[in-house]
């Protein structure tokens, strides 16, 4: 059991304690958004995304801490490579707007 815990503790060590945040300072698992975060706004997004991107947290860890799914993360991912941290301004807005169009156009052919 001991050893379990030695490997536990190992794992962690090899973690940075802080890495690069979005807009250039240094962030730790303590400035990131606290677990019980719904308000999604692009600074806290694109931390997670920091965070995830400079070995603070897996993926997976990210996803359970936030309650995300893995393709949520990476859509975040994608949004930040290619239109930056404004890429991830209203999303949700985009994507409903989208949506609609399509369904208002259709109904006036």
């Amino acid at each position: 059991m001991v050893m379990g815990g030695q490997a536990a503790t190992k794992n962690t060590s090899l973690r940075p304690e802080h890495v690069t945040g979005p807009d250039g300072t240094a962030i730790g698992i303590d400035d990131l958004p606290p677990p019980e975060t719904t308000r999604w706004v692009m600074r806290r997004k694109a931390e997670v995304v920091s965070a995830v991107r400079g070995g603070l947290l897996s993926p997976e860890e990210a996803c359970g801490r936030w309650n995300l799914s893995l393709e949520e993360l990476e859509s975040w991912q994608r949004l930040i490579d290619r239109y930056g941290v404004r890429g991830l301004r209203a999303t949700r807005l985009q994507q409903y707007r989208g949506s609609g169009r399509r369904s208002v156009a259709a109904g006036h052919r």
